[in-house]
């Protein structure tokens, strides 16, 4: 190990300092990659991240109710489209509805 003179001082913890910010770009991208292959379920992670039964998922992706992609006989849902999907069932609330229906008297007019 090299000694350093107090001269010295700045330049070494310049150095260091980049040295840290490239191994915090790394661990970054890494946990980035981790978290994208995360991201894909397997039936039995899938029906607990619905809290359905894996029963009731294979039968969804049988009638095509739900996003799925398939690699063999692997099944695969990706968790942002698993998200949509269950959004896009969402039920309007009364309120919702009157204003719809306004607007669409609006433009009628």
């Amino acid at each position: 190990m090299e000694v350093l003179t107090f001269d010295q001082l700045p330049m070494a913890v310049g150095e260091l300092l980049e040295k840290v910010t490239k191994i915090e770009d790394l661990l970054r991208r890494d946990n980035e990659e981790k978290s994208d292959s995360r991201s894909l379920f397997s039936v039995k992670q899938a029906s607990s991240f619905l809290n359905l039964s894996a029963s009731t998922i294979y039968g969804k992706v049988c009638r095509r109710e739900i996003p799925v992609s398939k690699q063999g006989k692997r099944l695969y849902f990706d968790k942002s489209e698993l998200l949509a999907w269950i959004k896009a069932g969402r039920k309007k609330t009364i309120a919702e509805m009157a204003d719809t229906i306004t607007l669409a008297q609006g433009k009628r007019r």
